[in-house]
């Protein structure tokens, strides 16, 4: 079930009334309807894959507890073993067992030694990515003693089948999410109101802006060789607009749709086309995922070592790598990772220095950093967008020849009116970056100006919801 469909439209209002008017006096029971709502949501696209969220869920809830009460370290270290086995092992075989086979074939047969080799036909179940990281850092923060177990089952299973986020984020951590699900949850009318306008936003960048990118991206990157280097480097340009206002319009419609029901998620992304620099881009990129590496990874690696350059260079690349191939099985995502690392590095040392030079909010003098950093983002998505590093090579040639300063097939008046919504979707963004979401900013309006821009919004997301397209993040 799409946010961006007529059957969500239909499953919200439903939820919501059941939710506060029917189930609103046992918390228990509100709980087991967001349970039963959460499952239903997510049967929408293939019920057979619930079954993964419940292993996840029982294994986890088990670990928990038997974690809890366990004294003995080396005891304790084995629950946390199996809690990682059991996450990463399905984590690994849906998303990575093909990619696996297929390089194992390959090395052998570059030495003359092919083997016989098959590889499966394997569904990737939606999400997957997103709730075995939540489910994983639950029994990695009871290991470390940063929470204790949940000895509600019901509570745990809304924990990580919450269906606003259920999909794509924010990976939300057990000391945020699980406690709101323990306490009652009253209606308070300005954060359903604010839910409602970070919805909104959502849903103009996803329609209005992402899924008008979506056909020009999709296009050029099907046949690169037949365009200019000027009409590669626009795609790639857009393919940036495209997937943050893809992806950060999900989350908008996410955590609104979670104040709906009472429920505070963490901001999943903080304007990261306004960053000074690649560090600060991406601690504004995926908050929830990069902090989640930050916290289980990177920090235990710079632990586990001795503290030198050399190490945190080495960490660092790490991460990156490691984060790239979450986002898929390809050696593009691999090598967009390592790019990344190569980014972050002259900043990440220089951390001490440049924190004591700037304000924490971007300013227009700050242009030309800005624009610096978002190029950079423009050329490492060339890989992640790219089916191949062969392709993306390819691309890079084009766009670094003579041609990039050719005519770019793209120039027409229909694509022009559309550049038009690019730039309104970036003066909002400005205009919104000291709040939490674009259109927080907005609260101080006078009440007829604000209503005009709620029926602009909803004109154009009518207008353009007649070529739905799927979130980008549900391929990862």
């Amino acid at each position: 079930m799409l946010f961006n469909s007529l059957d969500f439209a239909l499953f919200l209002p439903v939820v919501f009334f059941c939710y506060w008017f029917v189930f609103q006096r046992q918390l228990r029971i509100q709980n087991i309807f967001l349970v039963a709502a959460s499952y239903f949501f997510y049967a929408c696209w293939d019920w057979r894959f619930l079954t993964l969220i419940a292993v996840s869920t029982f294994v986890d809830f088990i670990v928990g507890q038997a974690l809890g009460s366990a004294k003995n370290p080396k005891l304790r270290k084995q629950l946390l073993y199996i809690s990682i086995f059991v996450n990463l092992g399905l984590l690994g075989f849906f998303k990575f067992f093909n990619f696996f086979v297929e390089n194992f074939h390959a090395a052998f047969s570059l030495f003359g030694k092919p083997l016989e080799v098959s590889t499966l036909h394997i569904v990737l179940p939606v999400g997957i990515s997103f709730y075995t990281f939540q489910t994983l850092s639950y029994t990695i923060d009871i290991y470390k003693r940063k929470i204790e177990p949940t000895h509600d089952p019901v509570e745990f299973a809304a924990f990580v089948s919450f269906f606003p986020q259920l999909v794509a984020g924010p990976i939300e951590r057990a000391k945020n999410l699980l406690p709101q699900f323990q306490t009652k949850r009253t209606f308070q009318y300005s954060e359903a109101v604010d839910g409602m306008r970070q919805i909104g936003w959502g849903l103009f960048k996803k329609i209005a802006i992402a899924d008008r990118c979506a056909p020009l991206v999709n296009e050029i990157f099907a046949d690169p060789a037949s365009h200019h280097g000027s009409t590669l480097f626009i795609a790639a340009f857009l393919f940036t607009i495209q997937i943050y206002a893809d992806f950060s319009g999900y989350s908008d419609i996410a955590i609104g749709t979670a104040k709906l029901f009472g429920f505070r998620l963490m901001q999943n992304f903080n304007y990261p086309f306004f960053s000074r620099d690649f560090g600060e881009g991406w601690r504004k990129w995926h908050i929830s995922l990069t902090t989640w590496f930050r916290d289980y990874v990177y920090i235990p690696l710079a632990k586990a070592r001795a503290v030198t350059t050399w190490t945190k260079i080495t960490n660092v690349f790490i991460v990156f790598v490691l984060v790239g191939f979450w986002h898929g099985a390809n050696w593009t995502f691999l090598f967009w990772g390592f790019l990344h690392a190569i980014y972050f590095l002259p900043t990440h040392l220089s951390r001490g220095v440049r924190r004591n030079r700037r304000s924490p909010i971007p300013e227009l003098r700050e242009a030309p950093q800005m624009v610096f950093c978002f190029l950079l983002t423009v050329f490492s998505v060339v890989f992640f967008r790219s089916e191949t590093l062969q392709q993306a090579f390819a691309i890079f040639s084009k766009i670094f020849s003579r041609t990039l300063f050719d005519r770019p097939d793209l120039i027409n008046d229909q694509n022009i009116f559309y550049a038009s919504f690019i730039i309104f979707f970036f003066i909002v963004e400005w205009k919104g970056r000291r709040g939490k979401h674009a259109l927080e900013w907005m609260t101080n309006w006078h009440k007829s100006y604000r209503m005009l821009t709620y029926y602009s919004l909803t004109f154009f997301i009518f207008w353009f919801a007649n070529q739905k397209q799927e979130f980008i993040y549900f391929d990862f």
